[in-house]
């Protein structure tokens, strides 16, 4: 049984994000929070497997939130679910160590799904997240717009550049595999590779530098 904890400051979207997960019989929704602060006492009242954070809520927001859990519970999955899919939302989410990214527009389903591939520590970025970080950081594609650099300047092969788009597209380990006719662990070698190379702690932040960087 997956054990969930829901924090959004809107009391409708959380008994209706708890009715859509009970539909599940491997879900089970223990707790309830309106903000960050009420979400980490949650855990500590009963560690969840998976949070469900909004991330713009009063007093303690969702970046808040998910530090404080972080710190604690390391092992605690954290999935965003907001409306916010701007550039400062989404960087804050990352840094604070978030495991997914995801939009409310998404079906039932959708999210039951979610829940359980975060579960599963799969990392999950809804497809119109990076969509909202490229036009703020390319702006309308007109003469000024940058051009791409040279993926050698990062020191990145050929591969490992195919491969950091297609994580920047939200691409799981199989799927870049058969995209690109490599072994899944070709492919999970590799990232440990960029990420070891750049300095970085998971593929979300390495998703987030491909759409910055303009290499996706």
């Amino acid at each position: 049984m997956i054990q969930v904890v829901i924090a959004d400051d809107i009391q409708i979207l959380r008994q209706g994000l708890k009715a859509i997960l009970s539909q599940d019989k491997d879900i089970q929704v223990t707790g309830l929070a309106s903000n960050g602060k009420e979400a980490f006492e949650r855990c500590q009242e009963q560690l969840p497997d998976v949070v469900l954070m909004d991330m713009r809520m009063p007093e303690y927001d969702g970046a808040w939130g998910i530090t404080a859990i972080k710190q604690a519970f390391p092992t605690v999955k954290i999935l965003v679910l907001t409306t916010f899919d701007d550039q400062e939302t989404v960087d804050a989410a990352i840094e604070s160590g978030a495991d997914g990214y995801l939009l409310k527009e998404m079906e039932d389903e959708a999210v039951i799904r979610s829940v359980k591939m975060a579960h599963a520590g799969v990392q999950i970025f809804g497809g119109g997240v990076f969509d909202g970080i490229r036009q703020q950081i390319l702006g309308h594609k007109g003469k000024n717009a940058p051009s791409p650099p040279d993926s050698r300047i990062f020191g990145l092969t050929d591969r490992e550049r195919d491969i950091m788009q297609r994580v920047a597209r939200g691409m799981d380990n199989r799927e870049i595999a058969g995209d690109l006719f490599l072994a899944e662990g070709t492919v999970r070698n590799n990232i440990s590779r960029l990420l070891d190379k750049l300095g970085m702690k998971d593929r979300t932040q390495l998703a987030v530098f491909a759409v910055k960087n303009h290499l996706d």
